[in-house]
């Protein structure tokens, strides 16, 4: 691989319940873990929720990579995205919802172009294979 970007980051305090910062510093939050996994819903971020807006930013970028080659308009469209964390006989997992809307496509057309986006997404490739990952897409 030819890296072009390294992103680094580090996370102090109890994992969950602490605080995470870039080294460039832009990214500084501070951490909480919400009510479903045992926590308070304090003032901070959670983990899913900085993977849920990752994942569909990342994959607004694929979509529209896709779209310009397809010489297809996707202005103003969205990426709504859910991460779900729960237990099972492996113990803890996730699952993603991606949401794809694209004012101007049918359905059909709107879901070609998600599905396209789905294969060259980096973090829908890392993640092939190892969590549920369901792509939805409406037009608009």
């Amino acid at each position: 691989m030819n890296v072009l970007y390294t992103a680094k980051a580090s996370v102090s305090g109890e994992g969950r319940k602490g605080a995470g910062k870039t080294d460039d510093g832009r990214l500084d939050v501070e951490l909480s873990v919400p009510k479903g996994l045992g926590g308070d819903d304090g003032p901070g971020t959670n983990p899913e929720q900085l993977f849920a807006v990752g994942y569909a930013a990342c994959f607004h970028g694929a979509l529209k990579k896709v779209a310009r080659e397809a010489k297809v308009d996707v202005e103003g469209s969205t990426i709504d995205s859910e991460v779900a964390i729960g237990s099972g006989d492996d113990g803890f997992g996730l699952a993603v919802q991606l949401k794809v809307t694209i004012p101007g496509q049918d359905q059909a057309g709107a879901q070609k172009l998600a599905d396209a986006a789905h294969q060259v997404c980096p973090y829908s490739k890392a993640t092939r294979g190892n969590i549920e990952v369901t792509v939805t897409a409406a037009g608009a």
